[in-house]
């Protein structure tokens, strides 16, 4: 892997032969929290992990910008087929699982950046909700949102 991958922990101040490693989730653009492949569409997935409620307000919206701006970077910038080459030419997802249906400026994010990085074949989907009414029953993060 490159020194700039977000799959990487990017501190180097500190002794990497005792280093835990960089802990997954939204709160760390610097880590591909899960990567896989969906085996009924054949896409790469590449997953970031919310595991907070949606409480943390203009912070947690930040970071999950932060997130997305560093997966978006991983597959544009040529990082991942540099390092799994034979992932060329696979159709790449962006998911975001969480544990609860986010509120509304993160779906409006989610709405625009869906929008603008269907123009380079990559999808974005939420997933891993529990069935709540405001979903319609099937998860995602509402009825108008259009990730399920």
């Amino acid at each position: 892997m490159s020194d700039h991958s977000c799959c990487q922990d990017h501190d180097h101040d500190h002794d990497h032969a005792h280093a835990q490693p960089a802990k997954n989730g939204v709160e760390n653009p610097g880590v591909l929290d899960a990567l896989g492949r969906d085996g009924d569409t054949g896409e790469v997935v590449l997953v970031m992990l919310e595991h907070r409620p949606w409480s943390g307000g203009d912070v947690q919206l930040q970071q999950l910008q932060e997130k997305l701006n560093s997966y978006l970077s991983f597959v544009l910038d040529g990082e991942m087929i540099e390092q799994l080459p034979q992932l060329k030419g696979v159709p790449v997802r962006i998911q975001l699982a969480c544990s609860e249906p986010p509120p509304e400026p993160v779906i409006g994010l989610l709405e625009k950046v869906r929008e603008q990085i269907s123009f380079q074949g990559i999808g974005l989907q939420v997933s891993g909700l529990a069935p709540t009414e405001q979903s319609g029953g099937g998860g995602g993060c509402g009825s108008g949102c259009g990730c399920h």
